[in-house]
């Protein structure tokens, strides 16, 4: 495991990976099309390391669309998290005031070490740029009738487009001798294709991102990559215009053979990528192919997939606050009161009371009254400060028109919000839960054709019986009563059955009292021999649970 602040970037150095990954493949399919189209996707991979998709789950946040919690996460969104964000952060360590560890230098040490390689990185290209910038002002004008300036220079270097704003286009002096009419016209027209497609903003660009990230290797070879494509781009468009691909094959070389390599890739020249290959691309003058439908299909769908996902995880794991604020202007208490317990000041009565629009929660914690305003599992799918187990509050709460208890659990949610200013994100995370699956005799179940308004329990000689019409999804929802974990419903069975639990119970369970809303007994194992008679199993397992984080709360003004 990681250390937690180095979580963030490798998170987004295997999602950057991951692109150039699927553009490397993306290439290898369109490898008989235009070398533009394949430049493009490698340009895509570079821009993918300066831009986080966590930008993008943030967008998606802030469209967050659902109003109320699961109990557990879709297994859509844990899987798209899991691909995303391989790399977890550990949990904080705890220590004593004033111990160190050996490992408290190494954040300043890898800053300093990639501080290092940026700095060299950044000196010697602005190094190479103020040269090229020199050379280009000891030019003097040329008349060519071309649509950029031209100047000619004394230095020895290619021809180059220099600029990105204004480009110029900077020729060596004596090339008219060194190349015959028909060659230096198509060496300039392949440097008024380089100024066309903009390729100088563009290796620009990857240049900023091969300063950052100099340590990966993939920013070196992306590099390669965009200037092989690119050459082979304006060759491409070139020979569209020239009638003899030998003559421009010949002019290219007679530049390698006087001129030297532009030093910059965002200076754009005509000697760059793997000469040999593209000589002989030249020569050959194949027509790349067009972009059939399907290849058309693949690209939008890549491109669509590679901006939406993101932008689904955001949605997925949307923070709970605008969900309240959507709760709380459908559903308001019209009085509500919250106060601080103090232990001694009456006797223990801690409770929680819901019926006909009126919620009354009696010394619970602030845990508490989370976990049932939002129907969670108690202390297994909240994180949040410590002093949500340590204080104590007393909230008393009606309204107008009789509520039901899903009701009333909005408005506490909405009563949470406006109170202690809380706000809640979701977060996946692999957790141990029971698997709700079928047995190997098959299921015992009797099918109905509707489920029950409520349900049947008892309590005799300490067995408890339970029964109701109901479905899979919801049973699986209910079992944890019984038990001390999620239960994930994995039966896929449809309908709504009969269900008859005998349960027996190790202790004295804690009934509601007339009025009271159920929390459940805790652990009771005997609930793994009353799902057998049903024809089902509870298997142990870990799977995707949804955890609320607190992410902000603040102690309440009492009133």
């Amino acid at each position: 495991m990681i250390p937690s602040y180095l979580s963030p970037l490798a998170n987004h150095l295997w999602q950057s990976t991951l692109c150039a990954a699927v553009a490397w493949l993306l290439t290898l399919a369109l490898r008989r099309n235009r070398a533009a189209v394949r430049y493009w996707l490698w340009l895509a991979a570079s821009a993918k390391f300066l831009i986080p998709f966590s930008l993008l789950v943030s967008a998606g946040s802030q469209l967050g669309w659902r109003a109320a919690p699961a109990v557990t996460g879709p297994q859509l969104s844990f899987v798209m998290e899991e691909i995303g964000q391989p790399f977890a952060a550990p949990p904080p360590t705890v220590r004593r005031a004033g111990e160190r560890s050996a490992t408290d230098w190494l954040p300043a040490i890898l800053f300093g070490v990639w501080l290092c390689g940026f700095t060299i990185t950044s000196v010697s290209w602005v190094r190479w740029w103020r040269t090229i910038r020199a050379i280009r002002r000891s030019a003097t004008p040329l008349s060519l009738n071309l649509p950029i300036p031209v100047m000619s220079s004394s230095a020895r270097l290619e021809p180059g487009v220099f600029g990105i704003r204004k480009p110029v286009l900077l020729l060596p002096e004596g090339i008219t001798a060194r190349l015959t009419p028909r060659q230096l016209e198509a060496v300039l027209a392949h440097e008024l294709c380089h100024v066309r497609r903009r390729d100088n903003l563009t290796a620009s660009i990857h240049m900023v991102m091969e300063a950052i990230f100099w340590f990966h290797p993939l920013a070196w070879w992306i590099r390669e990559r965009l200037v092989e494509e690119r050459e082979r781009a304006c060759d491409e468009e070139v020979l569209k215009v020239v009638s003899e691909p030998g003559i421009y094959a010949e002019g290219i070389l007679n530049v390698c053979k006087f001129y030297l390599e532009s030093p910059l890739v965002c200076v754009s020249g005509v000697t760059g990528s793997n000469l040999k290959k593209r000589i002989e691309a030249i020569i050959a003058n194949h027509r790349a192919a067009r972009l059939s439908l399907s290849r058309r299909l693949l690209l939008a769908v890549t491109a669509i997939g590679a901006v939406a996902g993101p932008v689904a995880i955001g949605m997925l794991n949307a923070p709970l606050s605008r969900a309240q604020t959507q709760a709380a202007a459908r559903s308001q208490f019209d009085v509500a009161s919250v106060k601080v317990f103090k232990p001694g000041s009456q006797p223990e009565n801690r409770n929680i009371t819901a019926s006909q629009g009126t919620l009354m929660l009696r010394q619970q914690t602030l845990r508490e009254c989370i976990e049932w305003a939002y129907g969670l599992m108690e202390g297994s799918q909240l994180t949040g400060p410590a002093w949500l187990d340590s204080e104590q509050y007393d909230i008393t709460a009606r309204a107008s028109e009789a509520a039901g208890e899903d009701q009333l659990r909005l408005m506490l949610q909405a009563l949470l919000a406006e109170r202690f200013n809380l706000t809640l994100r979701r977060k996946t995370e692999q957790l141990p839960v029971y698997s709700l699956i079928v047995a190997k005799g098959g299921p015992k179940l009797h099918q109905v054709q509707q489920p029950s308004k409520g349900f049947k329990m008892g309590l005799d000689s300490g067995v408890m019986t339970y029964g109701m019409a109901t479905n899979m999804p919801r049973l699986a929802a209910l079992l944890p009563m019984f038990l001390d974990r999620p239960v994930l419903d994995r039966t896929n069975l449809a309908g709504v059955y009969e269900i008859s639990l005998r349960v027996e119970m190790d202790a004295e369970p804690r009934l509601p009292e007339p009025g009271q809303v159920f929390m459940g007994f805790g652990m009771t194992p005997s609930i793994f021999a009353a799902v057998q008679e049903l024809g089902l199993k509870l298997v142990s397992e870990k799977g995707p649970v949804e955890i609320l984080v607190v992410d902000h709360i603040e102690r309440p003004t009492e009133n």
